[in-house]
């Protein structure tokens, strides 16, 4: 269910749905990246390669799927979207333990993680989603 579509969409899920479409689009590429590298580059392993891009773009599916959910104000849209950004949160601690510039983009992801989740479960998100909303 959604939430009333006469209210101004708060920018609190404006800005939650733009985090995940962000992270679904950022997937998409490093998926079409290992791709083309699988088929035009030299890899260690091609099939690996290609697997992998293939993998990352259908996991870009997800928040991307979210993001538009959030933007249509779909109740549903805020758990693959939460999920999302938990998830991220393990790349972005292996990045944190990693050494050298690897470093930066571990911060980078974990603070777009961690803003995410903030604006997902902020009380105004979830009105605005018609979550917790007492029903007629």
């Amino acid at each position: 269910m959604s939430s009333d579509d006469t209210t101004p969409r708060p920018a609190r899920l404006t800005a939650a749905a733009a985090v995940c479409a962000a992270e679904g689009l950022a997937l998409a590429a490093g998926g079409v990246y290992m791709l083309v590298m699988g088929l035009l580059g030299r890899p260690d392993s091609p099939s690996q390669a290609e697997t992998g891009g293939v993998t990352l773009i259908a996991l870009a599916v997800i928040p991307l799927l979210a993001a538009r959910g959030l933007l249509r104000r779909r109740s549903w849209s805020r758990g693959p979207a939460i999920i999302t950004q938990l998830i991220a949160l393990i790349p972005a601690w292996t990045l944190l333990r990693a050494s050298g510039a690897l470093i930066p983009l571990g911060i980078v992801l974990a603070a777009v993680a961690v803003t995410g989740l903030v604006l997902l479960v902020n009380p105004t998100t979830a009105r605005a989603l018609g979550i917790g909303v007492a029903r007629d």
